[in-house]
């Protein structure tokens, strides 16, 4: 099964994402961790899921609702889940 990592990045993205939504609704913000969770999970079992992204070698994108999970495919061992943001968010990286 493939390992899946996460860049320091992608783990503010989460924390940031996830502090945005609860200042509304900390329930809100529970099911969208666990969609977004879910989503990177299945990674494990189907690495090339998402798409590719034009000019950048191995990195995909995989659409979790409103979401946008992007992830390096390195090999059938190592995922690395590089950055994740919501669609309409904007993003220079």
């Amino acid at each position: 099964m493939t390992q899946i990592q996460f860049s320091v990045s992608a783990i503010a993205d989460l924390q940031r994402l996830r502090d945005f939504i609860a200042v509304n609704s900390e329930e809100a913000a529970a099911r969208v961790a666990l969609r977004i969770r879910e989503s990177i999970a299945t990674l494990a079992l189907y690495p090339a899921k998402g798409r590719p992204v034009n000019d950048l070698e191995g990195v995909r994108e995989l659409i979790a609702g409103n979401y946008v999970i992007r992830y390096l495919y390195e090999n059938e061992e190592r995922i690395v889940i590089l950055r994740v943001w919501h669609g309409k968010e904007y993003r220079d990286s």
